[in-house]
């Protein structure tokens, strides 16, 4: 895409929303991050409403990621992000009921590819299906793709690399982004987006929550020299 990837902030951790989400933004609302987000599970719809609204008032672009491979589940978590006012949905399993809830309610919607089990998520596949199955999506009008790269069960630079060259849209690589060799890959691909959530409660990058944010800001906006 040709800018350097932007952060979302995910205060989730094994893919969950901590429970004292809202105090940590709250502590972190001024850091150099645009773009705030966390899970469907567990905090009270209530909470999420909230937190979502404080987000926007604060400026910030929000994102609901839902890990649920149901079509029922998948839409329930499509609901909540329509009543939380959320920008994007990340994640669910596609289906066209979904995609078309999205459209009519006027989020931007970014499913996942690939077949993906468990919480937190593994995604399996090949690489070349898993294009294959967003380049389908794309042509029926979702905004990008979710892909949970670093959680693939192969070569993850491969995957990474070769689906940002091939796919046409905006992509997330989400999960798992733990150090700055994975920055730097990041930066290297250029996808449109990356999450972190569980290195920052795990002090990957070493620091207060604000300074890792701020940490990983800088150095994805960093000039590589030649």
């Amino acid at each position: 895409m040709g800018n350097a990837p932007e952060l979302i902030v995910m205060l989730t951790h094994n893919d969950l929303t901590v429970h004292n989400a809202y105090d940590i933004f709250d502590q972190c609302r001024n850091s150099r991050a645009k773009f705030w987000g966390f899970k469907e599970e567990p905090l009270p719809l209530e909470q999420m409403k909230k937190l979502f609204r404080y987000m926007k008032s604060c400026g910030k672009t929000t994102f609901l990621e839902v890990v649920a491979y149901s079509e029922k589940e998948c839409m329930d978590g499509a609901k909540k992000a329509v009543e939380c006012n959320c920008d994007f949905l990340l994640g669910t399993t596609f289906s066209d009921s979904i995609n078309e809830f999205c459209r009519l309610n006027h989020i931007k919607y970014m499913p996942f590819v690939g077949k993906i089990t468990g919480r937190p998520s593994v995604l399996d596949g090949t690489v070349e299906d898993m294009i294959q199955e967003a380049k389908t999506y794309i042509a029926k009008g979702v905004y990008g793709i979710d892909l949970l790269g670093y959680r693939y069960t192969d070569d993850a630079t491969r995957l990474n690399r070769e689906f940002v060259a091939n796919v046409n849209a905006p992509v997330c690589i989400a999960g798992s982004v733990n150090s700055y060799e994975r920055l730097t890959e990041l930066k290297s691909i250029a996808p449109w987006a990356f999450t972190i959530g569980g290195a920052f409660f795990e002090n990957k990058f070493d620091g207060t929550f604000q300074e890792q944010i701020d940490k990983v800001c800088e150095y994805v906006n960093r000039q590589i020299l030649p």
